[in-house]
């Protein structure tokens, strides 16, 4: 079974057929052309090549011309353009058009059997990654996280067995890993997800106000409490609050997130009547809290919560 599928074009027989015969050598399936409109019939009348190597300058059809009828009806094929010496310009700017890459003419046969092998990695990369994310859609459709490392693959088994669960769940990492994706995963695939989806930022306020924030408040609660306000924990009822950062949260607020999560009901601050909720946590951290409950800054009891 041949390597892959490669179109050779160039107006000039010599060049073209000692490309061709070396790709041959190589295991791949050959054809060759002698003009871009040549190759393009070829192509439309063929299986899907995955590579066409061409000529920037040629009779009919020119290879940039050629470049951009590819790039419009069969994009799943890359195109490797070569250039004669002065060109160069003519070849960048096929780069920027979408060509895989270029050759300045002459080149060694080791260069361009590493070059083509470098496209194949590419597409079978490309390749890798579209079925991971088909397969991840069809199971949890995490269509913005990216990723096939182990790490990454060992989070997304975690997530489907997680998501459909009731589970307080705490999702860990430095900043900007991607946390809050995880947060709003775990909802969209939980039987939660035509609830809502309510974030809070633990570490943008102070505790007053992160309480009101947090539990709502009566009219007159306090000053400047011209209005009851429902908190976020209401917002959330029946679906999923994210708790961003929680372990900024300082230990008295943690207290009573502790009451919320073990009896799921709270009053509003200057409220008397007790609220029951539904709702799902989702927190994070960039922290260690193992740590930071050694030093008593997390309560222990809320981390096995």
């Amino acid at each position: 079974m041949a390597k892959g599928r490669i179109v050779v074009v160039d107006d000039e027989f010599h060049f073209r057929d000692w490309i061709s015969q070396t790709l041959k050598r190589r295991g791949f399936h050959v054809d060759a052309c002698e003009d871009g409109q040549s190759a393009l019939e070829l192509i439309s009348e063929n299986d899907p090549y995955d590579i066409v190597i061409t000529d920037i300058r040629m009779p009919k059809m020119s290879g940039p011309q050629l470049l951009r009828a590819i790039r419009d009806n069969f994009p799943g094929t890359d195109v490797l353009m070569m250039t004669q010496y002065g060109s160069v310009p003519e070849a960048v700017s096929a780069i920027k058009d979408g060509a895989a890459d270029f050759l300045e003419k002459p080149f060694p046969q080791e260069t361009l059997l590493i070059r083509i092998q470098k496209l194949f990695e590419s597409r079978k990369l490309r390749t890798e990654n579209h079925n991971l994310r088909r397969e991840l859609g069809s199971k949890f459709q995490f269509d913005s996280i990216i990723g096939c490392s182990n790490g990454m693959m060992k989070v997304l088994e975690s997530l489907q067995m997680i998501a459909p669960t009731k589970a307080t769940v705490l999702i860990t990492g430095e900043s900007g890993t991607g946390k809050e994706l995880i947060a709003r995963a775990l909802h969209e695939n939980s039987p939660r997800r035509t609830g809502p989806f309510i974030k809070v930022n633990c570490a943008a306020m102070p505790d007053t106000l992160m309480e009101s924030e947090l539990f709502g408040h009566e009219k007159g609660a306090f000053t400047g409490a011209i209005k009851t306000v429902e908190g976020r924990f209401a917002l959330a009822n029946g679906g999923t609050l994210l708790m961003d950062e929680i372990s900024e949260m300082s230990t008295g607020m943690q207290a009573k997130l502790l009451r919320v999560l073990q009896e799921r009901e709270f009053e509003k601050v200057g409220g008397r009547d007790t609220i029951k909720i539904d709702i799902r946590i989702v927190a994070t951290t960039n922290r260690d809290l193992p740590k930071e409950i050694k030093e008593g800054n997390f309560r222990e009891d809320l981390f096995h919560r």
